[in-house]
């Protein structure tokens, strides 16, 4: 069952959903050669805190973090560390979540560090892209397979390849909630989307080949070939119209 989330749990939601924008704009603006990703978890976490929030990660089946912090050819849940230090050319994905009153927000970004290459920007602009892609199917009676189909076309398009074992999800009350949202699918099947629905969509993307592999810290998931990678997600609630990012800075 997906569940749907009324008018005052999405109000809930969007405020959620906004701290971790606001804290992800923060982090953005103090990636730098030399920083360390233990540095960018004590400021995500200071972050959150002083929104009345708390971390949604830290804890979360054992994650010691506030924040995940990947680099280059981590894909995801990088863990942060004090040894762990940023250098110019790098490729940093932030994903960040938060709880404010009982609700989930989820969100992730990647910035680039100085100066990068070519291929490095691109796969950047496509992975961005591809969220794009996938928000614009989002609306009421669509159906998940189109939102799914919409990363992987435009990322098999442009000679890359989306990561299949890590997913998007729903999210609400809880961090992870039906439905599953894989980077890849069918158009046409899947799930219909109903008016309501909160959806965490993330494309994961890789220069090389898809495979990924779990390094021994049991978090940190790495492209299997060392290729370098890319991450961006919103949480956006389903309208009858199309869909609402919620995970935005809020100027209201």
């Amino acid at each position: 069952m997906v569940e749907i989330k009324t008018a005052a749990e999405l109000a809930l939601m969007r405020r959620a959903s906004g701290i971790v924008a606001e804290v992800l704009a923060l982090l953005k603006m103090e990636v730098r050669p030399g920083i360390s990703t233990a540095e960018l978890n004590s400021l995500a976490e200071r972050g959150i805190r002083a929104r009345e929030a708390l971390p949604a990660f830290l804890g979360y089946r054992g994650y010691p973090a506030a924040l995940c912090v990947s680099i280059n050819e981590e894909v995801v849940h990088g863990i942060p560390d004090a040894k762990r230090i940023v250098r110019d050319g790098d490729l940093v994905s932030l994903d960040l979540g938060a709880v404010y009153r009982g609700f989930y927000g989820d969100a992730a970004i990647t910035v680039a560090v100085g100066t990068v290459g070519p291929e490095r920007s691109r796969l950047m602009e496509v992975t961005e892209a591809s969220l794009s892609a996938a928000l614009s199917e989002v609306r009421s009676g669509a159906r998940l397979g189109d939102v799914c189909h919409a990363v992987e076309k435009l990322v098999t398009k442009n000679g890359m390849s989306v990561v299949r074992e890590f997913t998007g999800h729903g999210i609400g009350r809880h961090l992870h909630e039906e439905p599953s949202i894989p980077n890849y699918g069918k158009p046409g099947t899947g799930v219909t989307l109903r008016p309501g629905m909160t959806l965490a969509i993330e494309p994961m993307v890789c220069l090389g080949n898809p495979g990924v592999v779990v390094k021994s810290d049991g978090w940190t998931a790495v492209s299997a070939d060392g290729s370098c990678t890319a991450h961006f997600e919103h949480t956006v609630a389903v309208t009858e119209a199309g869909c609402e990012i919620l995970s935005v800075i809020s100027h209201g």
